[in-house]
Protein backbone atom coordinates (compact mmCIF):
# COMPACT_ATOMS: atom_id res chain seq x y z
CA UNK A 1 0.00 0.00 0.00
CA UNK A 2 1.37 3.61 -1.01
CA UNK A 3 1.36 6.50 1.59
CA UNK A 4 -1.40 7.60 -0.79
CA UNK A 5 -3.70 4.84 -0.61
CA UNK A 6 -2.94 5.25 3.11
CA UNK A 7 -4.48 9.03 3.18
CA UNK A 8 -6.95 7.47 1.42
CA UNK A 9 -8.39 4.91 3.52
CA UNK A 10 -7.98 7.11 6.53
CA UNK A 11 -10.11 9.66 4.57
CA UNK A 12 -12.53 6.80 3.88
CA UNK A 13 -12.66 5.91 7.51
CA UNK A 14 -13.31 9.40 8.29
CA UNK A 15 -15.78 10.00 5.88
CA UNK A 16 -17.63 6.87 6.83
CA UNK A 17 -17.61 8.51 10.92
CA UNK A 18 -18.68 12.32 10.03
CA UNK A 19 -21.23 10.62 7.76
CA UNK A 20 -22.60 8.55 11.20
CA UNK A 21 -22.43 11.31 13.06
CA UNK A 22 -24.12 13.19 10.48
CA UNK A 23 -26.97 10.98 10.37
CA UNK A 24 -27.44 10.48 13.94
CA UNK A 25 -27.36 14.12 14.33
CA UNK A 26 -30.23 14.67 11.91
CA UNK A 27 -32.30 11.40 13.11
CA UNK A 28 -31.90 13.27 16.58
CA UNK A 29 -33.40 16.70 15.79
CA UNK A 30 -36.22 15.15 13.57
CA UNK A 31 -36.76 13.27 16.42
CA UNK A 32 -36.91 16.00 18.79
CA UNK A 33 -37.93 15.82 22.28
CA UNK A 34 -39.32 12.01 21.62
CA UNK A 35 -35.65 10.48 22.54
CA UNK A 36 -35.55 11.46 25.91
CA UNK A 37 -39.55 10.98 26.52
CA UNK A 38 -39.27 7.44 24.87
CA UNK A 39 -36.09 6.79 27.24
CA UNK A 40 -37.44 8.29 30.35
CA UNK A 41 -40.48 6.14 30.01
CA UNK A 42 -38.35 2.77 30.39
CA UNK A 43 -39.86 1.11 33.08
CA UNK A 44 -38.80 -1.76 35.10
CA UNK A 45 -40.12 -4.00 32.47
CA UNK A 46 -37.04 -5.26 31.33
CA UNK A 47 -38.56 -6.83 27.90
CA UNK A 48 -40.10 -3.16 27.53
CA UNK A 49 -36.54 -1.43 28.73
CA UNK A 50 -34.86 -3.84 25.83
CA UNK A 51 -37.60 -2.61 23.55
CA UNK A 52 -36.94 1.06 24.77
CA UNK A 53 -32.94 0.64 24.13
CA UNK A 54 -33.36 -0.61 20.69
CA UNK A 55 -36.09 1.63 19.59
CA UNK A 56 -33.62 5.07 20.70
CA UNK A 57 -30.50 2.90 18.53
CA UNK A 58 -32.75 2.39 15.60
CA UNK A 59 -33.68 6.17 15.56
CA UNK A 60 -30.14 7.61 15.83
CA UNK A 61 -27.98 4.48 14.71
CA UNK A 62 -25.31 5.12 17.45
CA UNK A 63 -25.43 2.68 20.52
CA UNK A 64 -22.48 4.92 22.14
CA UNK A 65 -25.19 8.21 21.72
CA UNK A 66 -28.00 6.07 23.22
CA UNK A 67 -25.86 4.42 26.39
CA UNK A 68 -24.46 8.38 27.32
CA UNK A 69 -27.88 9.25 27.57
CA UNK A 70 -28.90 6.56 29.84
CA UNK A 71 -24.90 7.35 31.56
CA UNK A 72 -27.10 10.95 32.08
CA UNK A 73 -30.51 9.50 33.00
CA UNK A 74 -28.64 7.69 35.48
CA UNK A 75 -26.50 9.76 36.74
CA UNK A 76 -29.27 12.50 37.50
CA UNK A 77 -31.69 9.93 38.77
CA UNK A 78 -34.35 9.32 36.45
CA UNK A 79 -33.32 6.38 35.89
CA UNK A 80 -32.25 2.89 38.02
CA UNK A 81 -29.63 0.71 37.15
CA UNK A 82 -31.90 -2.37 36.63
CA UNK A 83 -33.84 0.04 33.74
CA UNK A 84 -30.29 0.63 32.40
CA UNK A 85 -29.27 -2.51 31.70
CA UNK A 86 -32.38 -3.54 29.35
CA UNK A 87 -31.63 0.09 27.50
CA UNK A 88 -28.19 -1.30 27.02
CA UNK A 89 -29.07 -4.74 25.68
CA UNK A 90 -31.82 -3.44 23.26
CA UNK A 91 -28.93 -0.15 21.91
CA UNK A 92 -26.37 -3.59 21.64
CA UNK A 93 -29.17 -5.21 19.15
CA UNK A 94 -30.19 -1.55 17.64
CA UNK A 95 -26.53 -0.75 16.58
CA UNK A 96 -26.21 -3.92 14.18
CA UNK A 97 -28.65 -2.21 11.41
CA UNK A 98 -25.80 -0.38 10.52
CA UNK A 99 -23.83 -3.42 9.13
CA UNK A 100 -26.76 -4.61 7.72
CA UNK A 101 -27.44 -1.29 5.81
CA UNK A 102 -23.41 -1.40 4.56
CA UNK A 103 -24.08 -5.24 3.36
CA UNK A 104 -25.78 -3.38 0.45
CA UNK A 105 -23.19 -2.51 -1.88
CA UNK A 106 -24.80 1.10 -2.47
CA UNK A 107 -21.34 3.13 -3.07
CA UNK A 108 -22.41 3.82 -6.83
CA UNK A 109 -24.91 5.88 -5.48
CA UNK A 110 -23.40 7.71 -2.82
CA UNK A 111 -23.32 10.68 -5.01
CA UNK A 112 -26.63 10.88 -5.51
CA UNK A 113 -27.52 10.14 -2.48
CA UNK A 114 -25.28 13.25 -1.04
CA UNK A 115 -26.52 15.47 -3.85
CA UNK A 116 -30.20 14.85 -2.81
CA UNK A 117 -29.68 15.93 1.02
CA UNK A 118 -27.26 18.64 -0.08
CA UNK A 119 -30.60 20.29 -1.95
CA UNK A 120 -32.74 19.20 0.99
CA UNK A 121 -30.50 21.33 3.40
CA UNK A 122 -29.31 23.52 1.68
CA UNK A 123 -32.35 24.99 -0.16
CA UNK A 124 -35.46 24.45 1.42
CA UNK A 125 -36.52 26.17 4.46
CA UNK A 126 -39.00 23.96 6.52
CA UNK A 127 -36.64 22.42 9.61
CA UNK A 128 -38.10 19.31 9.63
CA UNK A 129 -37.03 18.67 5.93
CA UNK A 130 -33.35 20.21 6.39
CA UNK A 131 -32.93 17.54 8.84
CA UNK A 132 -34.42 14.84 6.56
CA UNK A 133 -31.43 16.31 3.87
CA UNK A 134 -28.97 16.12 6.97
CA UNK A 135 -29.67 12.07 7.55
CA UNK A 136 -29.56 11.31 3.40
CA UNK A 137 -26.38 13.40 3.40
CA UNK A 138 -25.22 11.70 6.23
CA UNK A 139 -26.09 8.25 4.57
CA UNK A 140 -24.55 9.34 1.53
CA UNK A 141 -21.54 10.23 3.16
CA UNK A 142 -21.59 7.07 4.89
CA UNK A 143 -21.72 4.94 1.29
CA UNK A 144 -19.06 7.26 -0.42
CA UNK A 145 -16.59 6.22 2.77
CA UNK A 146 -17.16 2.82 2.64
CA UNK A 147 -16.16 3.01 -0.96
CA UNK A 148 -13.42 4.78 -0.22
CA UNK A 149 -12.30 2.60 1.96
CA UNK A 150 -12.59 -0.50 -0.08
CA UNK A 151 -10.91 1.19 -2.81
CA UNK A 152 -7.92 1.90 -0.48
CA UNK A 153 -8.36 -1.39 1.15
CA UNK A 154 -7.90 -3.43 -2.00
CA UNK A 155 -4.06 -3.41 -2.55
CA UNK A 156 -3.47 -4.66 0.74
CA UNK A 157 -4.98 -7.97 -0.46
CA UNK A 158 -1.68 -8.05 -2.75
CA UNK A 159 0.46 -7.48 0.03
CA UNK A 160 2.19 -10.40 1.83
CA UNK A 161 3.72 -8.53 4.59
CA UNK A 162 -0.18 -7.24 5.88
CA UNK A 163 -1.55 -10.66 4.99
CA UNK A 164 0.60 -12.37 7.22
CA UNK A 165 -0.16 -10.05 9.85
CA UNK A 166 -4.05 -10.69 9.39
CA UNK A 167 -3.31 -14.38 8.85
CA UNK A 168 -1.94 -14.14 12.56
CA UNK A 169 -5.14 -13.49 13.66
CA UNK A 170 -6.53 -17.09 13.01
CA UNK A 171 -5.87 -17.56 16.75
CA UNK A 172 -9.51 -16.88 17.99
CA UNK A 173 -8.07 -14.90 21.44
CA UNK A 174 -5.52 -12.78 19.11
CA UNK A 175 -8.87 -11.92 16.93
CA UNK A 176 -10.95 -10.73 19.75
CA UNK A 177 -8.27 -8.60 21.35
CA UNK A 178 -7.46 -7.41 18.05
CA UNK A 179 -11.19 -6.46 17.52
CA UNK A 180 -10.80 -4.75 21.18
CA UNK A 181 -7.78 -2.79 20.26
CA UNK A 182 -9.04 -1.64 16.83
CA UNK A 183 -12.77 -0.60 18.16
CA UNK A 184 -11.37 0.81 20.89
CA UNK A 185 -8.97 3.17 18.68
CA UNK A 186 -12.00 4.62 16.27
CA UNK A 187 -14.24 4.93 19.26
CA UNK A 188 -17.02 3.09 17.27
CA UNK A 189 -17.83 -0.49 16.93
CA UNK A 190 -20.11 0.27 13.56
CA UNK A 191 -16.76 1.64 11.86
CA UNK A 192 -14.76 -1.31 12.56
CA UNK A 193 -17.43 -3.66 11.45
CA UNK A 194 -17.33 -2.00 8.04
CA UNK A 195 -13.57 -2.35 7.71
CA UNK A 196 -13.53 -5.77 8.66
CA UNK A 197 -16.31 -6.55 6.36
CA UNK A 198 -14.00 -4.49 3.36
CA UNK A 199 -11.29 -6.99 4.68
CA UNK A 200 -12.98 -9.79 4.57
CA UNK A 201 -14.72 -8.87 0.95
CA UNK A 202 -11.12 -8.22 -0.42
CA UNK A 203 -10.41 -11.83 0.92
CA UNK A 204 -8.11 -10.14 3.44
CA UNK A 205 -9.32 -12.00 6.17
CA UNK A 206 -11.67 -15.42 6.16
CA UNK A 207 -14.68 -15.22 7.40
CA UNK A 208 -14.46 -17.25 10.54
CA UNK A 209 -11.90 -14.35 11.60
CA UNK A 210 -14.01 -12.04 11.18
CA UNK A 211 -16.43 -13.59 13.29
CA UNK A 212 -14.00 -13.28 16.66
CA UNK A 213 -13.11 -9.72 15.54
CA UNK A 214 -17.14 -9.20 15.41
CA UNK A 215 -16.69 -10.34 19.20
CA UNK A 216 -14.05 -8.14 20.25
CA UNK A 217 -15.44 -5.12 18.87
CA UNK A 218 -18.86 -5.65 20.80
CA UNK A 219 -16.41 -5.01 24.19
CA UNK A 220 -14.25 -2.28 22.65
CA UNK A 221 -17.38 -0.26 21.39
CA UNK A 222 -18.00 0.44 25.31
CA UNK A 223 -14.50 2.88 25.88
CA UNK A 224 -16.68 5.98 25.00
CA UNK A 225 -19.05 5.35 27.54
CA UNK A 226 -16.20 4.27 29.95
CA UNK A 227 -14.63 7.99 29.07
CA UNK A 228 -17.89 9.62 29.25
CA UNK A 229 -18.80 8.15 32.67
CA UNK A 230 -15.12 9.41 34.07
CA UNK A 231 -17.39 12.79 35.15
CA UNK A 232 -20.44 10.95 36.25
CA UNK A 233 -21.43 9.97 39.81
CA UNK A 234 -20.68 6.50 41.01
CA UNK A 235 -24.04 4.96 39.14
CA UNK A 236 -23.23 6.67 35.93
CA UNK A 237 -19.78 5.19 36.03
CA UNK A 238 -22.20 1.68 37.10
CA UNK A 239 -23.98 2.15 33.84
CA UNK A 240 -20.67 2.04 32.34
CA UNK A 241 -19.48 -1.04 34.23
CA UNK A 242 -22.71 -2.82 33.52
CA UNK A 243 -22.23 -2.19 29.89
CA UNK A 244 -18.59 -3.70 29.58
CA UNK A 245 -19.59 -6.50 31.94
CA UNK A 246 -22.90 -7.42 29.66
CA UNK A 247 -19.91 -7.77 26.82
CA UNK A 248 -17.64 -9.43 28.18
CA UNK A 249 -20.18 -12.09 28.98
CA UNK A 250 -21.32 -11.69 25.75
CA UNK A 251 -18.10 -12.43 24.34
CA UNK A 252 -17.70 -15.21 26.81
CA UNK A 253 -20.98 -17.00 25.68
CA UNK A 254 -20.32 -16.59 21.86
CA UNK A 255 -16.98 -17.15 21.81
CA UNK A 256 -17.32 -20.59 23.64
CA UNK A 257 -20.61 -21.20 21.69
CA UNK A 258 -18.79 -21.16 18.43
CA UNK A 259 -15.60 -22.89 19.25
CA UNK A 260 -17.94 -25.40 20.37
CA UNK A 261 -20.28 -25.54 17.74
CA UNK A 262 -18.85 -24.36 14.35
CA UNK A 263 -22.24 -25.57 12.86
CA UNK A 264 -23.70 -22.60 14.00
CA UNK A 265 -21.19 -20.38 12.03
CA UNK A 266 -22.07 -22.70 9.31
CA UNK A 267 -25.94 -22.33 9.51
CA UNK A 268 -24.87 -18.28 9.66
CA UNK A 269 -23.15 -18.74 6.07
CA UNK A 270 -26.10 -20.58 4.39
CA UNK A 271 -28.55 -17.36 4.64
CA UNK A 272 -26.30 -15.51 2.29
CA UNK A 273 -24.11 -17.73 1.22
CA UNK A 274 -22.40 -15.84 -1.75
CA UNK A 275 -22.18 -12.41 0.07
CA UNK A 276 -19.29 -12.43 2.64
CA UNK A 277 -20.38 -8.99 4.20
CA UNK A 278 -23.84 -10.78 4.59
CA UNK A 279 -22.61 -12.90 6.34
CA UNK A 280 -20.66 -10.71 8.98
CA UNK A 281 -24.03 -8.39 8.92
CA UNK A 282 -25.66 -11.30 10.12
CA UNK A 283 -23.34 -12.87 12.25
CA UNK A 284 -23.27 -9.36 14.21
CA UNK A 285 -27.50 -9.29 14.83
CA UNK A 286 -27.53 -12.72 15.75
CA UNK A 287 -24.92 -12.78 17.97
CA UNK A 288 -26.30 -9.51 19.57
CA UNK A 289 -29.55 -10.73 19.88
CA UNK A 290 -28.88 -14.38 21.35
CA UNK A 291 -26.49 -12.40 23.83
CA UNK A 292 -29.63 -10.64 24.89
CA UNK A 293 -32.11 -13.68 25.04
CA UNK A 294 -29.26 -15.38 26.96
CA UNK A 295 -28.53 -12.60 29.48
CA UNK A 296 -31.55 -10.55 30.13
CA UNK A 297 -33.39 -12.84 32.66
CA UNK A 298 -29.95 -12.41 34.76
CA UNK A 299 -29.99 -8.81 34.20
CA UNK A 300 -30.07 -8.40 38.16
CA UNK A 301 -27.23 -10.30 38.53
CA UNK A 302 -25.56 -8.18 36.26
CA UNK A 303 -26.47 -4.73 38.04
CA UNK A 304 -25.43 -7.01 41.45
CA UNK A 305 -22.04 -7.51 39.63
CA UNK A 306 -21.69 -3.88 38.81
CA UNK A 307 -22.20 -2.83 42.31
CA UNK A 308 -19.66 -5.28 43.65
CA UNK A 309 -17.43 -4.05 41.33
CA UNK A 310 -17.61 0.01 42.45
CA UNK A 311 -19.32 -0.73 46.09
CA UNK A 312 -22.02 1.81 47.74
CA UNK A 313 -20.34 4.41 49.94
CA UNK A 314 -21.97 5.44 53.38
CA UNK A 315 -23.30 9.03 51.45
CA UNK A 316 -24.74 7.37 48.76
CA UNK A 317 -26.52 4.52 51.30
CA UNK A 318 -27.92 8.38 53.39
CA UNK A 319 -28.80 9.36 49.88
CA UNK A 320 -31.00 6.79 48.69
CA UNK A 321 -32.82 6.77 52.47
CA UNK A 322 -33.30 10.60 52.16
CA UNK A 323 -34.57 10.30 48.51
CA UNK A 324 -37.69 7.81 49.88
CA UNK A 325 -41.26 9.03 51.39
CA UNK A 326 -41.88 7.29 54.66
CA UNK A 327 -45.45 8.70 55.83
CA UNK A 328 -47.09 8.94 52.32
CA UNK A 329 -46.31 6.24 50.10
CA UNK A 330 -50.24 4.89 50.34
CA UNK A 331 -53.12 6.73 51.03
CA UNK A 332 -55.74 3.70 50.00
CA UNK A 333 -58.05 3.16 52.86
CA UNK A 334 -56.96 6.13 55.20
CA UNK A 335 -59.32 8.54 55.97
CA UNK A 336 -58.38 11.98 54.70
CA UNK A 337 -57.45 13.78 58.16
CA UNK A 338 -55.07 10.78 58.61
CA UNK A 339 -53.40 11.56 55.23
CA UNK A 340 -52.83 15.50 55.75
CA UNK A 341 -51.07 14.72 58.98
CA UNK A 342 -48.97 12.06 57.47
CA UNK A 343 -48.29 14.86 54.65
CA UNK A 344 -47.56 16.99 56.89
CA UNK A 345 -44.59 14.72 58.61
CA UNK A 346 -43.40 14.41 55.31
CA UNK A 347 -43.11 18.04 54.97
CA UNK A 348 -41.34 18.35 58.57
CA UNK A 349 -38.92 15.99 56.97
CA UNK A 350 -38.30 18.57 54.24
CA UNK A 351 -37.70 21.56 56.64
CA UNK A 352 -35.06 19.63 57.62
CA UNK A 353 -33.29 19.26 54.64
CA UNK A 354 -34.07 22.32 53.26
CA UNK A 355 -32.43 24.18 56.29
CA UNK A 356 -29.39 21.86 56.03
CA UNK A 357 -28.80 22.69 53.08
CA UNK A 358 -29.00 26.93 53.42
CA UNK A 359 -26.60 26.05 56.67
CA UNK A 360 -24.15 24.18 54.51
CA UNK A 361 -24.19 26.57 51.41
CA UNK A 362 -23.70 29.34 53.92
CA UNK A 363 -20.67 27.42 55.47
CA UNK A 364 -19.85 26.90 51.99
CA UNK A 365 -19.23 30.91 50.68
CA UNK A 366 -18.04 32.04 54.04
CA UNK A 367 -15.31 28.78 54.21
CA UNK A 368 -14.89 28.82 50.26
CA UNK A 369 -15.12 25.20 50.59
CA UNK A 370 -15.85 23.61 47.59
CA UNK A 371 -16.28 19.71 49.09
CA UNK A 372 -19.54 21.55 50.28
CA UNK A 373 -20.37 22.76 46.73
CA UNK A 374 -21.27 19.05 45.79
CA UNK A 375 -23.48 18.54 49.80
CA UNK A 376 -25.23 21.72 48.59
CA UNK A 377 -26.18 20.15 45.01
CA UNK A 378 -27.05 16.24 46.72
CA UNK A 379 -29.04 17.85 49.24
CA UNK A 380 -31.11 20.04 46.60
CA UNK A 381 -31.69 16.80 44.71
CA UNK A 382 -33.02 15.37 48.28
CA UNK A 383 -35.39 18.37 48.47
CA UNK A 384 -36.77 18.26 44.61
CA UNK A 385 -37.30 14.41 44.83
CA UNK A 386 -39.29 15.38 47.69
CA UNK A 387 -40.92 18.55 46.22
CA UNK A 388 -42.04 16.54 43.58
CA UNK A 389 -43.35 13.36 45.01
CA UNK A 390 -45.03 15.36 48.06
CA UNK A 391 -46.69 17.74 45.41
CA UNK A 392 -47.69 14.83 43.58
CA UNK A 393 -49.43 12.65 46.48
CA UNK A 394 -51.28 15.72 47.80
CA UNK A 395 -52.09 16.76 44.41
CA UNK A 396 -54.03 13.11 44.36
CA UNK A 397 -55.76 13.68 47.51
CA UNK A 398 -57.39 16.31 46.05
CA UNK A 399 -59.38 13.78 44.64
CA UNK A 400 -60.63 12.53 47.21
CA UNK A 401 -63.78 13.64 49.50
CA UNK A 402 -62.23 16.51 51.42
CA UNK A 403 -64.55 19.40 54.07
CA UNK A 404 -63.67 22.27 53.48
CA UNK A 405 -61.24 22.61 56.30
CA UNK A 406 -59.38 19.79 54.99
CA UNK A 407 -59.25 21.17 51.80
CA UNK A 408 -57.74 24.46 53.15
CA UNK A 409 -54.66 22.31 55.00
CA UNK A 410 -53.89 20.86 52.01
CA UNK A 411 -53.86 23.91 49.81
CA UNK A 412 -51.29 25.45 52.68
CA UNK A 413 -49.16 22.17 52.77
CA UNK A 414 -48.47 22.60 48.62
CA UNK A 415 -47.92 25.94 49.45
CA UNK A 416 -45.63 25.08 52.48
CA UNK A 417 -43.69 22.35 50.00
CA UNK A 418 -43.06 25.25 47.26
CA UNK A 419 -41.66 27.63 49.85
CA UNK A 420 -39.19 24.89 51.21
CA UNK A 421 -38.14 23.91 47.60
CA UNK A 422 -37.24 27.67 46.85
CA UNK A 423 -35.57 27.89 50.12
CA UNK A 424 -33.24 24.98 49.39
CA UNK A 425 -32.82 26.41 45.67
CA UNK A 426 -31.31 29.95 47.24
CA UNK A 427 -29.29 28.13 49.21
CA UNK A 428 -28.06 26.54 45.24
CA UNK A 429 -27.24 30.19 44.33
CA UNK A 430 -24.97 30.95 47.70
CA UNK A 431 -22.64 28.24 46.63
CA UNK A 432 -22.89 29.49 42.51
CA UNK A 433 -21.81 32.80 43.99
CA UNK A 434 -18.80 31.10 45.77
CA UNK A 435 -17.91 29.41 42.60
CA UNK A 436 -18.02 32.38 40.28
CA UNK A 437 -15.98 34.51 42.26
CA UNK A 438 -13.20 32.37 42.54
CA UNK A 439 -13.68 32.03 39.04
CA UNK A 440 -13.23 35.73 38.38
CA UNK A 441 -11.31 36.30 41.53
CA UNK A 442 -13.95 38.88 42.55
CA UNK A 443 -13.87 39.94 46.18
CA UNK A 444 -16.23 41.71 48.74
CA UNK A 445 -14.45 44.13 51.27
CA UNK A 446 -14.01 43.19 55.44
CA UNK A 447 -16.88 45.62 56.12
CA UNK A 448 -19.09 43.64 53.67
CA UNK A 449 -18.37 40.42 54.45
CA UNK A 450 -18.99 41.32 58.36
CA UNK A 451 -22.42 42.50 57.34
CA UNK A 452 -23.33 39.48 55.09
CA UNK A 453 -22.22 37.09 58.19
CA UNK A 454 -24.75 39.28 60.52
CA UNK A 455 -27.48 38.81 57.88
CA UNK A 456 -26.84 34.96 57.51
CA UNK A 457 -26.71 34.44 61.21
CA UNK A 458 -29.92 36.66 61.58
CA UNK A 459 -31.80 34.27 58.61
CA UNK A 460 -30.31 31.27 59.72
CA UNK A 461 -32.25 31.87 62.82
CA UNK A 462 -35.63 33.24 61.64
CA UNK A 463 -35.53 30.31 59.45
CA UNK A 464 -34.52 27.86 62.27
CA UNK A 465 -37.30 29.32 64.37
CA UNK A 466 -39.74 29.36 61.73
CA UNK A 467 -39.53 25.81 60.66
CA UNK A 468 -39.51 24.95 64.38
CA UNK A 469 -43.12 26.53 65.14
CA UNK A 470 -44.05 24.53 62.03
CA UNK A 471 -42.65 21.47 62.64
CA UNK A 472 -44.26 21.63 66.54
CA UNK A 473 -47.50 23.43 65.92
CA UNK A 474 -45.96 25.88 69.21
CA UNK A 475 -47.98 28.65 67.48
CA UNK A 476 -47.47 30.82 70.88
CA UNK A 477 -43.60 31.53 69.08
CA UNK A 478 -45.09 33.17 66.11
CA UNK A 479 -44.80 36.69 67.40
CA UNK A 480 -40.82 35.86 68.43
CA UNK A 481 -40.91 34.27 64.82
CA UNK A 482 -41.74 37.37 63.26
CA UNK A 483 -39.78 39.59 65.38
CA UNK A 484 -36.56 37.72 63.91
CA UNK A 485 -37.84 37.86 60.25
CA UNK A 486 -38.38 41.32 61.09
CA UNK A 487 -34.77 41.79 61.82
CA UNK A 488 -33.87 40.19 58.92
CA UNK A 489 -35.82 42.61 57.07
CA UNK A 490 -34.50 45.34 58.86
CA UNK A 491 -30.87 43.99 57.93
CA UNK A 492 -31.40 44.37 54.25
CA UNK A 493 -32.12 47.52 54.41
CA UNK A 494 -29.11 48.19 56.16
CA UNK A 495 -26.65 46.01 54.49
CA UNK A 496 -28.31 48.15 51.28
CA UNK A 497 -27.93 51.12 52.23
CA UNK A 498 -23.98 50.23 53.71
CA UNK A 499 -23.11 48.50 49.78
CA UNK A 500 -24.14 52.06 48.42
CA UNK A 501 -22.02 54.14 50.30
CA UNK A 502 -18.76 51.72 50.19
CA UNK A 503 -19.83 51.70 45.98
CA UNK A 504 -19.99 55.70 46.44
CA UNK A 505 -16.35 55.73 48.13
CA UNK A 506 -15.04 52.77 45.93
CA UNK A 507 -14.52 50.79 48.22
CA UNK A 508 -16.19 47.97 46.60
CA UNK A 509 -14.72 45.66 43.59
CA UNK A 510 -17.67 46.05 41.34
CA UNK A 511 -18.42 41.98 40.54
CA UNK A 512 -18.03 41.43 44.29
CA UNK A 513 -20.81 43.93 44.71
CA UNK A 514 -23.07 42.25 42.50
CA UNK A 515 -22.57 39.33 44.60
CA UNK A 516 -23.32 41.06 47.92
CA UNK A 517 -26.39 42.74 46.78
CA UNK A 518 -27.46 39.29 45.40
CA UNK A 519 -26.84 36.98 48.75
CA UNK A 520 -28.71 39.44 50.72
CA UNK A 521 -31.99 39.64 48.65
CA UNK A 522 -31.63 35.63 49.17
CA UNK A 523 -31.07 35.35 52.91
CA UNK A 524 -33.89 37.73 53.30
CA UNK A 525 -36.20 35.57 50.70
CA UNK A 526 -35.50 32.44 52.57
CA UNK A 527 -36.36 34.21 55.55
CA UNK A 528 -39.98 35.25 53.98
CA UNK A 529 -40.35 31.70 52.70
CA UNK A 530 -39.71 30.21 56.42
CA UNK A 531 -42.30 32.55 58.04
CA UNK A 532 -44.81 31.42 55.13
CA UNK A 533 -44.50 28.12 56.30
CA UNK A 534 -44.38 29.00 59.98
CA UNK A 535 -47.68 30.70 59.86
CA UNK A 536 -49.79 28.51 57.27
CA UNK A 537 -51.62 26.22 59.55
CA UNK A 538 -51.57 28.73 62.56
CA UNK A 539 -55.45 29.91 61.30
CA UNK A 540 -53.42 33.48 61.55
CA UNK A 541 -51.83 35.89 59.26
CA UNK A 542 -48.74 38.02 59.96
CA UNK A 543 -51.09 41.24 60.45
CA UNK A 544 -52.51 39.53 64.12
CA UNK A 545 -49.62 38.57 65.56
Amino acid sequence: MSLLEFFSLLGGVGMFLYGMSLMSSGLRNAAGENLRVILEKATSNRIMAVMVGLLVTLMIQSSSATDMMVIGFVNSGLMTLAQAIGVIMGANIGTTVTAQLTAFNLSAYAPLILFVGAVMFLFLKKTFVRDVGTIIMGFGMLFQGIGIMKTAIAPLSQTQAFINLMRGLDNPLLAILFGVAFTALLQSSSSSIVIFQAFAVQGIIEYHTAVYLVIGAAIGSVTPNLLASLTANRNGKRTAILNLVFNLIRALILGTLVTVFPQILTAIQSLSPDSVGRQIANTHTIFAITAVLIELPFSHLIVKLAQTILPQLPEETRKQENQQLIYINNFEGIPAAVALANAKLEIVRMCSFALENLRTSVECFFEKDYAKVQQVEEGEDTVDFLDHNITEALVRLRSYRLNSRDRDRLTKLLLDVSDLERISDHAVNLTEYMVKMQERKGSISPAGMADLKKMADAALASIELSLEVFSTGDFSRLKEAEDLEQRVDELEEYCIASHVERLMNQECEPYGGVVYSDIVTDLERCADHAINVAFSLSGKDENDV
